[in-house]
């Protein structure tokens, strides 16, 4: 039989997971209205009253999700990376050199962002501009560890391996810019970033 504490702590504890996957789904929510916005907009399109009313939310909610809305471009960042490893894990590059795989990751990732040229083109001009800290950086240089080493973490890779992936996700971002103004085609981008991956990673 249970005693009366363990019945509170239950109720409790259920009550604490019915809230958490509540708040989950409210970012979630904020999150994709916010992606939703600047797709058609660009940045500019994102303003936090606007963001509010299309997610559903009050403005001091989402204030207290997102404090700014750089914070915010960093949460949508954040999304669309987590998109790219699904489509990785669901999809691994079957490229046999380590360069090979990261150019497939990044050339994927570029096909993903260009079918919303307006959103990539605000998420990286904002990310080039931020002054907070962003994970996006760190995020690509520790996918392209893991698809180049064959499962090797950003925590296991040497500061070398880490300079050498986080110089290729540079490259990759700086491209994708040239793209979105009109100055590098498809094709361009590829060549160059399959030369700029072989001098990088061949050593991983």
């Amino acid at each position: 039989m249970r005693t009366p504490s363990a019945t509170v702590a239950t109720s409790s504890d259920g009550e604490g997971s019915v809230r958490s996957r509540s708040q989950t789904q409210r970012r979630k929510r904020i999150v994709q209205a916010a992606a939703a916005l600047a797709s058609r907009g660009g940045v500019e399109a994102m303003q936090m009253r606007t963001v509010a009313e299309r997610a559903g939310v009050a403005l001091g909610t989402l204030y207290r999700y997102f404090p700014s809305k750089m914070d915010l471009v960093v949460a949508v960042v954040g999304e669309e990376i987590d998109l790219l490893e699904s489509s990785i894990e669901r999809r691994p590059p079957g490229a046999a050199t380590p360069e090979g795989r990261a150019v497939d990751v990044l050339m994927r990732a570029t096909r993903g962002l260009m079918r919303e040229p307006e959103l990539a083109d605000a998420l990286i001009r904002s990310l080039i501009l931020a002054e907070v800290q962003t994970p996006f950086g760190d995020r690509m240089a520790g996918l392209l560890l893991r698809v180049s080493g064959e499962g090797l973490s950003f925590e296991q890779a040497s500061e070398e391996q880490r300079d050498l992936a986080g110089s290729l996700a540079g490259i990759w971002v700086h491209e994708l810019l040239e793209m979105l103004r009109g100055r590098r085609t498809y094709d361009e981008i590829q060549r160059r970033i399959e030369t700029a991956a072989s001098r990088l990673l061949a050593d991983i």
